[in-house]
């Protein structure tokens, strides 16, 4: 077998001429069996936007400063299944292959994800899931069971075939490695994929992933309805929000050791919500007995009939980004959309209909086999693949609690079998970051490290970890070391600038470290500084 440095060395050389497949739609067609129709091919120069097809309505922002590179779009058929992908093939390929992920219901080529995955020099995919949506629009579900099916499974993994097909042929060379890297929706679709199809990549990157889709969606409904309706006395309106996340910050921060305006164990707080309470000395910022009771359910698991564990709670550190969920007038789409339409009930169902009946019907039916539960990653495994997945512990939309439930079942599953999940599954929290990207303007945690998505919070044209491009700070460049060269992360060093558009000046860096492991400072020196904390 060629050495990775043999087979770069082989594709600089072919590519530093000319390819056996031109950048051109009638050329790039010829690869391709009659299921697949090249939609568009162009040719883009350094430093060039790549313009979003006006149909694209799920990420309309434009990558700018892209490297050379030819931009392909596909479309597919394929009996009930009907999905497309996007293509950036670079001019100085680096032999890899790169599939990004999607959001919520999304159906739409991510070009701004690839953009960042291409300025790795990567042949970098995003697959449409197999429609055209916004991500919190779910009624093209509705008696549509094949692009359920797509949303589900079927369109990653078929565009990753075919992506990886047409990426051969334009290169006239096999693919070195093939990596993947997606976030909420994108992080279930990288679980899901590896579960079913084990040789499609050899490193995944996993970040916050929706993974337990037949639970995650109906308890997006039923958390919603905790804090409604809104002209009940029990509600506690998005105004009170920050009230409560800066008692429990007060309460919580220091629970890790050091006061620093990040909660790094929540888990180690003993948050007492009753110092909340309004009384006639206190009277704003505070909250009712009822409003007390709502905070009560939100902090606790979702338990249902015969005390069966549904899902877990949104963790305390969170509060900031509570709106999409618990701000609103109704709940989240995200949670009565896949009840009426994927799982068929109708747009007449309500979310004041709802009951455990709709987790009973969810469970049965799984729509689409869309929920990443096959707890056994041995094929995964044993052929060679690696796998890192993150969340970030101010989650307010996917309770970071979910993530640790995923490590555990998966844990239970396979250390009976005696197998070292160290040696190819590595989970990571990450203090303060909320969704996929960023962080509260109160907390300013560390953040940043490349993962899926948040390139595109910094800029259009960022790629990797500016200033920091190594292994170390890069969590696609780790799964890189890791898998090339079998040097495997214990920790990765997240970012904070001061300004995260403009990258002016390092705020704060600090180790995340694998869990069961958790932050520790040495009491010593900058608290800022990475050097100064460690993994205990």
């Amino acid at each position: 077998m060629k050495t990775t440095q043999t087979r770069l060395a082989a594709v600089a050389a072919l590519t530093s001429g000319a390819v056996a497949i031109t950048c051109d739609k009638d050329s790039l067609q010829s690869a391709f069996s009659s299921i697949a129709t090249v939609d568009f091919a162009t040719w883009m120069p350094a430093n060039s936007t790549f313009n979003i097809p006006k149909a694209d309505i799920a990420y309309p922002t434009a990558p700018t400063q892209l490297r050379a590179a030819c931009a392909v779009q596909v479309s597919v058929k394929n009996g009930t299944s009907n999905y497309g992908f996007g293509l950036f093939l670079p001019d100085d390929w680096n032999g890899r292959f790169l599939a990004v992920g999607n959001g919520g219901f999304a159906g739409g080529i991510n070009w701004l994800d690839m953009g960042a995955g291409l300025g790795y020099g990567f042949a970098v995919m995003s697959t449409d899931t197999g429609h055209n949506s916004v991500n919190n629009n779910g009624s093209w579900a509705y008696h549509n069971e094949g692009a359920i099916l797509d949303w589900g499974y079927r369109a990653m993994h078929g565009s990753t075939v075919l992506g990886k097909q047409l990426t051969t042929a334009y290169y006239s060379n096999d693919i070195l490695y093939s990596y993947y890297s997606g976030c909420s929706t994108g992080g279930r679709q990288g679980l899901r994929n590896l579960q079913l199809f084990p040789d499609d990549f050899d490193g995944v990157v996993a970040g916050a992933p929706a993974w337990w889709t037949n639970h995650l969606q109906p308890w997006t409904a039923k958390v919603g309805s905790y804090n409604l309706p809104n002209t009940s006395a029990h509600h506690i309106p998005p105004t009170l929000f920050p009230a409560i996340g800066a008692e429990v910050m007060r309460q919580c921060d220091g629970a890790d050791g050091v006061v620093d305006t990040i909660i790094s164990d929540p888990e180690a707080c003993d948050f007492n919500p009753d110092l909340l309470l309004c009384t006639p000395s206190k009277n704003t910022s505070c909250l009712t007995v009822p409003q007390l009771n709502t905070l009560h359910q939100i902090y606790s698991d979702y338990v249902d009939t015969n005390q069966t564990f549904v899902f877990p709670h949104l963790w305390m550190g969170s509060e900031a980004q509570w709106v999409p969920l618990l701000g609103l007038n109704a709940p989240n789409n995200l949670g009565p959309h896949y009840v009426q339409y994927f799982l068929q009930r109708g747009p007449e169902w309500q979310w004041q209909d709802f009951d455990y009946g709709v987790i009973q019907q969810a469970d049965a039916q799984d729509p689409g086999n869309a929920t990443a539960d096959d707890f056994d990653l041995s094929p995964f495994m044993e052929r060679g693949g690696k796998l890192l997945h993150y969340h970030g512990m101010g989650d307010g939309l996917i309770p970071t609690g979910s993530s640790v439930y995923l490590h555990s079942q998966i844990f239970r599953t396979l250390a009976p079998k005696d197998v070292d999940l160290d040696s190819f599954y590595r989970f990571f929290l990450v203090p303060g970051m909320q969704h996929c990207t960023n962080t509260a303007t109160t907390v300013n945690a560390p953040w940043y490290f490349a993962g899926a998505n948040q390139a595109a919070t910094l800029s259009s044209s960022v790629s990797g970890v500016p200033g920091f491009r190594d292994a170390k700070h890069d969590i696609l460049l780790a799964m890189m070391a890791w898998v090339e060269n079998g040097t495997a992360p214990a920790e990765i060093i997240a970012t904070k600038w001061v300004n995260d558009t403009l990258q002016d000046k390092v705020m704060r860096q600090r180790p995340l470290c694998m869990w069961p492991k958790k932050q520790k400072w040495s009491g010593q020196g900058d608290v800022n500084a990475a050097e100064t904390w460690s993994c205990e």
